[in-house]
């Protein structure tokens, strides 16, 4: 039977060591309130670190931990030791992450030692999820620290269907740039079967960002990536409305709340509830509210600003610098507008139970949300449910993930401090019969998409999210010598290995001419030549004059241009088909007008073959100009001997009569071959792959629909299978040779 899997960072349960022993608190609200029901009812386990470093237990107690969480809890403990916390959470999550991810690049630190401890935490959580995971189960991984981890589980566990949610911003493409591991994260987020945002405006930013750094299209917000789709969509994370709206209550109430509650009766409250971060715009707030004091003078003495604000990082120098900011903003106001009677700010800085919360909610006429950049946050939805009598009002920033879903709030601009002033104003002053209607309006809205129709949603998504798979194998296990392609090649006497060069051999490059083989790649088919069982050919869509430079001195067959030229190994290039180049002076000064249309495109002019690239250029703008481009150039190649080729990133022109599957059957006439083998990662190669015999092994390189039989995500993979054959042609040697 299958089960569901969550993962995150922190389990729902905290553990922690005291004089009397370990102590497990459970946690509330948020996540652990919206997979509750899941996790308690179902087949389900939770995957997390329980919130005590490994090293600050004893090997009896890290067992006690281990054992306590899975038979009490339903938890898997990942234990972390305190050099994992500094650096992969205090270090790349919050020092790396977090602050760009929030539009703080300034305060963005790159440090190769928090990444690697990165990379090490999430294999960590692989390593301990790995032997639970079986056929048909699903998997939730959950937030910014785990975005390794779905691509590490989809490497070994294909089958299984895999969710991620990002419960802070997804930033625009400009910002998520300058991210040095950018790719590396986009690849890890992509092995799921779907993403989840809290607003479309992420949505778009991560489709964005995919396109631009990948070169992954989407249809319909589904991107086809490696051997599978992922689904990307919105999921706006809804509040546990029924707890927040409850009949209020005294009992868990502290007699200083209830105090404070009663002195403050004869005022117009205003809250403003946080955890100590610079992302929630603290001090730009405080200082609003100053200018609205100073603005709306009839105010003084009738409103007070209650700043509750949670501990966090105590003791990094960042955040204690960021509340002594605020506690010398609270005084400067206090000391320049405060009374006898009267202090206009009131500062509280420490943790507030939920239902301390409530309490306050539910007697303060506004709350005053306006962080500078948010996921989502629930605490404006939090007051909103708590105001069952519609009378409270809701200012709050236009940045705040939230404020796509409450837009009869008052929205403001968060760095605007006269905005802020107005709305404060605005909010106070509002008719009671308008509050009331926008308030009813949320809260419909809020009740019906609560915190476990959130879970509900997604987890109904991804069950039914699309199981396209790529018919292809993938080749896995390189160097395992058990696959079927490993002992083929090392049984035959007579091999012959058709190489694309570009995509295959080499990654892609900004330009054709940056992709020169480098000193690895020349060793590696110097290797593979020196058996005399392999002929190799170099198969590319390069001109003769640039296949020959680069690879001349290998004693390979290359043939170029498609398969218009052919080198044997010591004997002059051969053309295989008498062509002619007249069309090219109709088909050039087209390519040029769109190559002065679209910056960042080149043309590259080949013997018999003339091409456009484009893949350096802006994608929108070379999505619309490649489209107009092809359509202009097969009106033109109607009557003509050339087709018009549509490769990867590039839009080539040349004779049809020249393809790859030419220049295969070329090569394949000239021998018995009892070992055939293709690669290629562009649609050219199809021909090269249907022209290739029946039993021969065909592996296409990337995510493309392909007719070939097996697939390799990478160049870089492709390089470690041609490796490992050179391994088995140097074992088979040293066999043969033992055995004389």
């Amino acid at each position: 039977m299958s089960k569901t899997i969550f993962v995150s960072n922190r389990l729902p349960v905290t553990v922690s060591k005291s004089e009397s022993g370990l102590d497990y608190k459970e946690s509330i609200g948020g996540l652990a309130t919206g997979l509750k029901n899941y996790h308690e009812q179902g087949d389900t386990i939770w995957a997390g670190w329980p919130g005590v470093a490994k090293d600050d237990l004893s090997e009896e107690e890290v067992a006690s931990v281990a054992s306590t969480l899975k038979n009490d809890y339903k938890c898997l403990s990942v234990p972390l030791t305190s050099e994992d916390i500094e650096m992969y959470y205090y270090g790349f999550c919050n020092e790396t992450i977090w602050p760009l991810f929030h539009y703080f690049t300034s305060a963005v630190e790159y440090r190769r030692k928090t990444w690697e401890a990165y990379k090490r935490v999430n294999r960590t959580f692989f390593d301990a999820v790995d032997p639970l995971i079986e056929e048909g189960d699903t998997i939730w991984i959950h937030d910014y620290q785990l975005m390794l981890l779905p691509q590490m589980i989809r490497e070994k566990h294909p089958d299984v269907k895999i969710g991620f949610f990002l419960h802070i911003p997804f930033p625009s493409f400009e910002t998520y740039r300058l991210l040095i591991w950018r790719n590396e994260l986009l690849e890890g987020l992509l092995g799921a079967n779907l993403i989840g945002f809290h607003t479309y405006d992420y949505v778009r930013h991560f489709l964005s960002t995919v396109r631009r750094l990948l070169g992954h299209e989407h249809n319909l917000y589904k991107i086809q990536f490696e051997t599978h789709l992922t689904q990307v969509d919105a999921f706006p994370m809804g509040i546990d409305y029924d707890y927040f709206s409850k009949s209020p209550t005294e009992e868990n109430i502290s007699q200083e709340s209830l105090d404070f509650i009663e002195s403050t009766k004869d005022l117009r409250n205003i809250i403003s509830v946080d955890r100590l971060d610079y992302t929630k715009g603290i001090p730009d707030r405080i200082k609003a509210f100053k200018h609205f004091l100073a603005k709306y003078p009839e105010y003084h003495e009738k409103v007070r600003l209650n700043l509750i604000i949670a501990p966090s990082r105590v003791g990094i120098e960042k955040y204690d610098n960021l509340k002594r900011e605020i506690e010398e903003l609270v005084s400067e106001v206090n000391g320049e507008y405060g009374t006898f009677s009267w202090m206009p700010v009131w500062f509280f800085f420490r943790t507030v139970s939920q239902d301390e919360l409530i309490a306050f909610y539910r007697n303060s006429d506004v709350l005053l949300v306006t962080p500078l950049r948010d996921g989502m946050n629930l605490v404006a939805k939090e007051y909103v449910a708590a105001r069952t009598d519609n009378k409270g009002m809701l200012v709050m920033s236009e940045t705040a993930g939230a404020a796509s879903e409450l837009g009869e709030a008052v929205i403001v601009n968060p760095n605007d401090h006269e905005a802020i002033a107005n709305g404060i104003k605005m909010a106070l002053e509002m008719p009671e019969d308008d509050k009331m209607d926008r308030n009813k309006n949320m809260h419909r809205r809020l009740s019906r998409y609560n915190v476990k129709f959130w879970a509900e949603e997604f987890l109904n998504t991804l069950w039914a999210a699309p199981e396209d798979r790529i018919a292809t194998e993938p080749l896995t296990n390189l160097t395992s010598g058990s696959s079927d392609l490993e002992i083929a090649y090392r049984t035959a006497e007579n091999r012959v290995l058709f190489l694309d060069y570009d995509g295959t051999l080499v990654g892609f490059k900004p330009t054709p001419d940056q992709a020169r083989p480098d000193k690895e790649l020349k060793q590696l088919l110097q290797k593979l030549t020196e058996d005399p069982k392999n002929t190799v050919v170099i198969i590319t869509g390069r001109d003769r004059i640039t296949a020959n430079k680069w690879l001349g001195d290998l004693n390979v067959h290359i043939v170029a241009a498609h398969g218009l030229w052919l080198r044997v190994p010591g004997e002059e290039w051969v053309m295989t088909l008498n062509m002619d180049n007249e069309w090219k002076e109709t088909i050039r000064p087209i390519m040029e007008t769109y190559t002065d249309r679209t910056p960042g495109s080149l043309i590259e002019e080949k013997d018999y073959s003339i091409a456009w690239h484009y893949r350096q250029s802006e994608p929108e703008i070379a999505a619309l100009k490649r489209n107009e481009l092809k359509e202009a150039l097969m009106s033109v190649t109607q009557s003509m001997t050339v087709g018009v080729l549509d490769g990867n990133k590039v839009i080539e022109v040349k004779d049809t009569r020249v393809n790859k599957g030419h220049g295969a059957h070329l090569i394949l006439n000239q021998g018995e071959y009892d070992f055939v083998f293709g690669a290629g990662d562009d649609r050219t190669d199809e021909d090269m792959f249907a022209a290739l015999p029946e039993g021969a092994y065909s592996i296409k390189i990337g995510k493309e629909v392909t007719a070939a039989k097996y697939r390799l995500k990478s160049s870089p993979e492709f390089r470690t299978l041609l490796g490992r054959f050179t391994e088995v042609s140097d074992e088979v040697a040293r066999e043969k040779s033992e055995s004389k």
